[in-house]
This record gives C-alpha cells, sequence and structure tokens, in this order.
C-alpha cells in the first residue's frame, strides 16, 4: 500500500504543478479576443464529457486490459474494478459540489459583465440556467457559439472538476497499475492528456485552479485504493520473474 501511495503521490504531485502555480500567482479567467487557439482544448475536453466520455472509458480500459493481459475472470474483475473506482470518483464530486456551491468562473464573469446574479443564478434550475446562459449571450460578440454551448450545458457548480477527476483518475490508474510493468509509453501518454484537460477547464472559463487541484486530490485517493485492491483481489502490480523477459521485450 504504501509503495502503491507514493508511485500515485508522485504522480499527483505532477499533475498539480501548474495549477497550483495559477492558484499561487491569483490567477482569473478573463474571456480572450481570439478565441481560435482554444477550438483545441474545447475538444480535448470534449474526450471527458459526456457522451465522449463514454467512449474513452471504453478504449481505456480495453487498453489497460491488453497491456495487463490478465486471464478472462481477473480481467472481468479488472474492468469493474476500474470502473467502480471511477463512479466512486464521481460521486465524491457531485457529493462536494453540492455542499460547497462554488460559482464557476463563467458565471462569476456573467455576474459582473450581464443581468445574471450568481445567487439567483444557482437557484434556478438547470434548464432554467442554460436558458439565461442562452439569453444573455445572444447578441454579444465575444465569447464564440462553442462555447456558449458548453457553457449551457454545463451549469453546476463548480468545486471540485469533475473533468479532472475523470482524466486525473485514468493517468494515475497508469502510474499504479502501467507504470510497474513498464508500459511507460501510455503512462506518459495519459499523463499528458490530463494535464491538458485540466488546462482546458481553466481556459474554457469552466474552473479556477483550486477546482483542479482538489480534482487531482480526489483522484489520488481514490486510485490509490483502487490499485491496492487491484493488487490485494486480482494480482501483484509488479511483474512476476516468468513475465519479465517478455515484458522487457515490449517495453
Amino acid at each position: 500500500m504504501v509503495e502503491i501511495a507514493k508511485r500515485t503521490g508522485l504522480g499527483a504531485l505532477l499533475l498539480m504543478v501548474l495549477p497550483l502555480v495559477l492558484w499561487a500567482s491569483g490567477w482569473q479567467w478573463q474571456p480572450e479576443n481570439d478565441y481560435r487557439w482554444l477550438k483545441g482544448w474545447y475538444w480535448l475536453t470534449e474526450t471527458v464529457t459526456s457522451p465522449w466520455g463514454t467512449l474513452t472509458s471504453a478504449l481505456l480500459i480495453s487498453w489497460f486490459l491488453w497491456c495487463l493481459r490478465y486471464r478472462l475472470k481477473p480481467a472481468l474483475g479488472l474492468a469493474a474494478m476500474l470502473t467502480a473506482t471511477l463512479l466512486i470518483g464521481q460521486g465524491m464530486k457531485s457529493f462536494i459540489k453540492e455542499r460547497v456551491q462554488e460559482p464557476r468562473p463563467y458565471v462569476v464573469w456573467l455576474d459582473k459583465h450581464y443581468a445574471i446574479d450568481d445567487r439567483a443564478f444557482y437557484a434556478m434550475p438547470r434548464k432554467a440556467r442554460s436558458a439565461a446562459v442562452a439569453r444573455e449571450l445572444k447578441e454579444q460578440q465575444v465569447i464564440p457559439p462553442w462555447l456558449q454551448k458548453h457553457w449551457r450545458a454545463e451549469t453546476g457548480f463548480s468545486f471540485p472538476s469533475g473533468h479532472t477527476i475523470f482524466a486525473a483518475s485514468w493517468a494515475l490508474l497508469a502510474v499504479g497499475l502501467l507504470w510497474p510493468r513498464r508500459h511507460r509509453v501510455s503512462t506518459v501518454v495519459l499523463m499528458l492528456w490530463a494535464s491538458g484537460v485540466m488546462v482546458s477547464r481553466m481556459a474554457l472559463g469552466m474552473h479556477w485552479p483550486r477546482d483542479v487541484v482538489m480534482g487531482v486530490a480526489v483522484s489520488w485517493l481514490v486510485i490509490t485504493l483502487g490499485c491496492w485492491l487491484v493488487q490485494r483481489w486480482i494480482g501483484a502490480l509488479t511483474p512476476t520473474p516468468e513475465e519479465a523477459p517478455d515484458i522487457r521485450s515490449r517495453g
């Protein structure tokens, strides 16, 4: 358990570096004059947003099963464990959001520049919030239509970042499960993808840096426990002596 916590903890710290720097600097989201460069961040964030997040999970579960190459019964157990771990993380996110009730950065911006009071906004049902965003931004030229659509679809509270929990969970699962078996490229790619998702959430006005930091922290807690349970119930995370030559040849 201690070794798993150390390994995933290091991964979590690496993911936290940028949002911690932004948080310490007092960075605040503001709309841009040119949103073309943000379109890539939008497509990156869509890999986590429903319904694409489901496809992302299916692809990643398949990739993890291929990399780890368990027999059928342990493989099904691993798939169930990974799914349960992600669901637990999202459940914790919803629980915290409803108690902290922090407004999103774009809602704070609308409160300052348009006829939307953030407290009144969150007192409305979700459909009414979406309609309010559409109504206030209908005539303006600053926020592009694709970002307005994204805002209308996500009118919930901000703290912590659910997208971060999703992406960071997969990255830390790679650190916990794939790295010991020398799947270094897969681990690095997933860490970079998760970092990109985190940046996209801040760049698009969806989250504050502290939301992202908390999302990584929640992921670390859940994934550390999940990796420990995988090791306890399914099998060792490090390669056995019999597997080692094959893994070296693949690595």
